[in-house]
């Protein structure tokens, strides 16, 4: 078993927790789902549900009424899993300036948690 966490910013906002509640139900159901099979089979997970992206950087993936969404998510130590933020997918690919933003996120999160400023 994995344990997930949820990216805080330094203003203590997090960033998937607003991605979801701008969704309906559907989406948000489809995400928790995800992120309670991501939390049993972590790096196991593999597609359609979850892929490798780069630098240590993962997605899961939702489709939903012709919509794609994605949460980027990276492995901190063994067992835990860090979601940073999720948003709609417009393109073919994901957007490197979303895969920047998670990069962002990770070095922030490893950052203040080495400072002992961030809280699991």
């Amino acid at each position: 078993m994995y344990r997930i966490a949820f990216y805080r910013t330094p203003r203590d906002e997090c960033p998937f927790q607003i991605f979801l509640e701008g969704h309906n139900e559907k989406v948000r159901t489809k995400f928790g789902k995800l992120v309670t099979a991501l939390e049993e089979y972590g790096p196991n997970l593999k597609r359609p549900y979850a892929d490798i992206l780069r630098d240590d950087i993962r997605e899961l993936r939702v489709g939903f009424g012709g919509n794609s969404y994605r949460a980027l998510y990276f492995f901190f130590i063994r067992d835990l899993i860090v979601i940073t933020h999720a948003f709609t997918k417009k393109t073919d690919s994901v957007p490197p300036a979303e895969i920047e933003r998670a990069l962002r996120y990770k070095k922030d999160f490893e950052t203040r948690l080495a400072l002992g400023e961030y809280e699991l």
